[in-house]
């Protein structure tokens, strides 16, 4: 094993730029003097195979692609529908290329099954499109989801895992992490994207970026779901500039939150802005900053306004935010609790192998019964 590697420099520096990794980052990992892997990536030296495949383990590539003569096309499996300032961002980070197809190697896993299990098509899907009345695809929504938070006393912590919960029922898969691919040290960035949406006739999906402020999280939601009853795939930031689809979802998810004309009437100009967030807040059942969401989209507040609100409580969310809980539940919610049903009965069933369903779910065989046990409850 100690056998110089014979790997192109290029795709070296290459895969360490792609992770993100400095050179004195990555030498620590693998672990190699600084100089010593600057030598690599000069062509000056060669790594050894044991080198090289910790170098591989340490960028998130294939072995085998070190070895290719050029670095390969890499680009989003959905359209990008992303823009900044009003342009296209720039090329997807390894941390959203790994999370979207992770997304997608789950949604294909569970299209198979209900292919064994017999599939039901899901006339919502597509039922309008991006030139439909805002308010028919709002009514639609929640005829399908039947969640009535004014009905139901729900606070906003309820209202969002009782409308998450619904549109599992309906047959949506509602995946929300702040991480990729389960890994704790590849934290997914909200500058970069809000979430993203899987459109699909017999399994919908929608992945919701959980770094975001837990506020902000019911607006991409509802964004997303608008996205699969227009029939339209892509990765979202939240942006209120952009595609006509976009700036859509962006208005079925103001809707559906707080109806324009009940808000105008509660809104008082006369006081500092800030001062109608409890009260709408209280009204809508919904967060101060969903509110605050709503009277910029009216256009009752500047972007700036509720930009400097929207990064103030991110801010405290990120200064105060636990990374302990329940480790089953943070699983679930990564899976959406569809798929772990699904893959879970069929694991217990015996039809499917114990490694199978822990490489699809991302926990060690072992903690499966654990985790059967966290849905039943």
């Amino acid at each position: 094993m100690n056998q110089a590697a014979l790997v192109n420099p290029t795709i070296l520096t290459w895969s360490r730029l792609r992770a993100g990794l400095s050179t004195e980052q990555l030498a620590k990992k693998l672990p190699v003097k600084t100089e010593r892997l600057e030598s690599w990536e000069a062509g000056k030296a060669k790594p050894t195979f044991l080198q090289a495949q910790k170098w591989a383990n340490a960028a998130h590539i294939p072995f085998g692609f070190l070895f290719l003569p050029q670095p390969p096309i890499e680009s989003l499996p959905l359209p990008d529908l992303r823009t900044v300032g009003g342009l296209a961002p720039e090329s997807p980070s390894l941390n959203l290329l790994d999370t979207v197809k992770d997304a997608i190697r789950k949604q294909d896993w569970y299209l198979d099954y209900l292919q064994e299990h017999g599939r039901t098509h899901l006339d919502f899907v597509g039922r309008f499109t991006h030139r439909s009345p805002v308010k028919t695809v709002v009514d639609d929504i929640r005829k399908t989801l039947g969640i009535n938070p004014a009905a139901s006393r729900l606070d906003y912590d309820k209202y969002i895992r009782a409308l998450i919960q619904a549109a599992e029922d309906t047959g949506i898969l509602v995946m929300r992490s702040g991480v990729a691919v389960g890994n704790t040290h590849r934290k997914l960035e909200v500058s970069e994207f809000r979430g993203f949406a899987i459109s699909n006739t017999f399994a919908p999906l929608i992945f919701i970026n959980s770094s975001d402020a837990p506020a902000a999280r019911l607006f991409t939601l509802i964004h997303e779901l608008a996205h699969i009853w227009i029939g339209t795939s892509g990765v979202s930031n939240g942006s209120s500039s952009g595609r006509d689809e976009e700036r859509f979802c962006n208005a079925v998810a103001g809707e559906f939150l707080a109806p324009e004309d009940v808000f105008r009437n509660l809104w008082d100009s006369n006081i500092h802005w800030e001062e109608n967030l409890p009260l709408l807040a209280t009204k809508f059942h919904i967060s101060r900053l969903a509110v605050g969401r709503r009277a910029q989209d009216l256009g009752l507040i500047s972007k700036e306004q509720y930009s400097n609100y929207y990064l103030m409580v991110l801010k405290a969310y990120q200064n105060k935010v636990d990374s302990s809980g329940n480790y089953y539940r943070t699983l679930i919610a990564k899976n959406s609790i569809r798929l772990s049903k699904a893959v879970l009965s069929e694991t217990l069933s015996g039809r499917l192998l114990m490694r199978d369903a822990g490489n699809i779910l991302g926990v060690q065989p072992a903690n499966l019964r654990k985790l059967a046990g966290q849905l039943t409850e």
